[in-house]
């Protein structure tokens, strides 16, 4: 592995230091199911955001080595399932990405589902022992012990902290904590007042790289803003 790079020049300081974290799921069943895609939108309409969350994201959460991004649990089912392909086409081509809250998410979600719904008369209903299972993500967050006060430090933790916590900050701190942008862009942008910087790492697409190669882009991406620090200083 090559030699990571040390820098002697003092830094700007952050206002308020980068806490990296992690967290652990623990995923519970919700008892709830549909057979149809009529019963599939009723319960989305007022189901809890850690369902919506967690059938956007479980493929990603457990197979965070794979890329493109993979199929969500609602465009599976339709297609697999009850067979409706041009539904689950339009149902994949939701982006997470393109979303600040997961309620923008639901929102497409139900728009899509409802649109289907009044085009076509006849319900398909899927086998009993086939029916659609809600299941919530529920996550507890915990710091790792690596805290960055400068973009040094801030490389740093990057290059240290599990591909675990990278995906927190990545994923779950834009959609479940409703900041509107990746954790990393939020701090580099309000405490550090690096928003080129912030607004370079923002218009990444998380969704198409695996969590190593997205770390290893965003670690060369805060390396090179290092390197033209130290040439301006």
């Amino acid at each position: 592995m090559a030699e990571e790079k040390k820098y002697s020049l003092e830094l700007p300081k952050a206002k308020d230091a980068f806490q990296f974290n992690a967290r652990l799921v623990l995923q519970e069943v919700t008892g709830a199911k549909a057979a149809s895609v009529e019963e599939l939108l009723e319960y989305l309409r007022t189901a809890p955001e850690a369902v919506i969350y967690h059938h956007t994201h479980r493929f990603l959460q457990q197979h965070q080595f794979l890329s493109p991004e993979p199929p969500n649990d609602f465009s599976y089912w339709v297609r697999e399932i009850l067979g409706l392909d041009s539904l689950g086409e339009q149902l994949v081509s939701i982006s997470p990405d393109e979303f600040t809250s997961i309620e923008a998410i639901r929102q497409k979600l139900i728009d899509i589902l409802e649109h289907h719904v009044k085009k076509n008369q006849r319900s398909r209903y899927a086998f009993p022992g086939e029916e659609f299972y809600f299941i919530k993500s529920i996550s507890f967050v915990f710091p790792v012990g690596h805290v960055a006060h400068d973009l040094q430090e801030f490389l740093d933790g990057l290059r240290q902290v599990t591909i675990d916590s990278f995906y927190f900050h990545m994923f779950e701190a834009k959609l479940r904590l409703k900041r509107g942008s990746n954790d990393f862009s939020f701090w580099l942008d309000t405490n550090l007042g690096e928003k080129e910087l912030a607004q370079q790492l923002a218009k990444l697409d998380p969704y198409t790289y695996t969590m190593d190669s997205l770390r290893h882009t965003i670690i060369n991406v805060i390396e090179k803003r290092i390197n033209e620090l130290i040439r301006i200083s």
